[in-house]
């Protein structure tokens, strides 16, 4: 039997360890909330926008995460 390194168990993704508040956070610190709503066609963005509500919305809808979680990819912050 060979020993497993488990010091990084998902090598290949690239969003392990960062939490969804994180990523809306550093977004919306780029963006804000107008730049969100162009970027992201979600009412989360465009409609009385909070961190609280949006990331209650990003955490039970799977596709609009996704798209967040792909900006967040994208986004050079330097």
């Amino acid at each position: 039997m060979s020993e497993q390194n488990n010091s990084n168990p998902q090598p290949n993704n690239p969003l392990h360890g960062v939490k969804l508040a994180t990523i809306v956070e550093k977004l919306l610190a780029y963006y804000g909330w107008d730049g969100l709503a162009d970027r992201i066609n979600i009412n989360c963005f465009k409609s009385n926008p909070t961190i609280k509500s949006s990331l209650k919305f990003l955490r039970k809808t799977p596709w609009a995460r996704e798209k967040v979680e792909r900006l967040y990819l994208k986004t050079d912050f330097n």
